[in-house]
């Protein structure tokens, strides 16, 4: 199975649910024909659904249910309405402490609940400088991914130091990762999709939609707004 292209949004902490609900109404008619994936906080889950666009979350908990206040398990997602959700964002792993072990409990867990996980990896700017890029992404998906089907799962290689600073990769920097991960997931991999996340703006997707291994985009800032985020999700007019 060939990699499907994917264009999806991550508001973070961003908009209520009368904002998502009209922001996906203006969106949905511009961007027809295309898999399109919004991450939404909890709160606006419900209030986001009812188009074509996907619904999904940007985290959660590993256990089924329990004593963890303030934490949202991949049951309550599915009965929201979820299709998917963000794992392993970066901001989750430096900001919050997350490990490579608690995002593979949580990614097995989407799947047993059937929340397609999207996994993020990437490298810190001094683990780049230093010449440590392939090891930072490899044990990522190794600790990550292990024993998972990962015709399950969607990745997005994401550097950490180009996630809102306005610095961008190269395409050619885009390629050599995205070709090092689908290499080392090995045959399964083949059908991954691949996404690219990290500043990314209508005018920069045209050479980065023409690298190999490149299925598409997880976009953050730019997903903000609709008129901006369906140029990008329509990228090739």
């Amino acid at each position: 199975m060939s990699p499907q292209e994917i264009i999806a949004g991550n508001w973070k902490m961003h908009k209520t649910a009368g904002e998502a609900k009209k922001f996906v109404n203006e969106l949905a008619p511009k961007v027809r024909g295309s898999r399109v994936l919004l991450a939404v906080p909890f709160t606006a889950l419900q209030a986001a659904q009812g188009t074509a666009i996907e619904i999904g979350a940007q985290n959660m908990h590993d256990a089924p249910e329990g004593a963890f206040t303030g934490e949202v398990s991949a049951g309550m997602l599915w009965d929201a309405g979820a299709t998917f959700v963000i794992l392993g964002h970066s901001e989750r792993r430096h900001l919050f402490g997350e490990t490579n072990g608690f995002i593979h409990r949580k990614v097995l867990r989407a799947i047993e609940e059937e929340i397609q996980p999207l996994l993020c990896i990437g490298e810190t700017e001094e683990e780049r400088e230093h010449g440590r890029t392939a090891d930072v992404l490899k044990r990522q998906l190794d600790e990550c991914l292990k024993d998972v089907d990962l015709e399950q799962i969607i990745l997005a290689y994401e550097p950490v130091w180009a996630i809102g600073t306005g610095k961008a990769a190269t395409p050619e920097m885009i390629a050599e990762a995205h070709h090092l991960c689908r290499t080392h997931m090995g045959a399964q991999g083949k059908g991954v999709s691949i996404l690219y996340g990290g500043s990314v703006k209508p005018e920069t997707m045209k050479p980065l939609m023409q690298q190999p291994d490149v299925n598409g985009v997880l976009v953050g800032g730019a997903s903000l707004d609709a008129e901006t985020f369906a140029k990008i999700v329509n990228w090739r007019k």
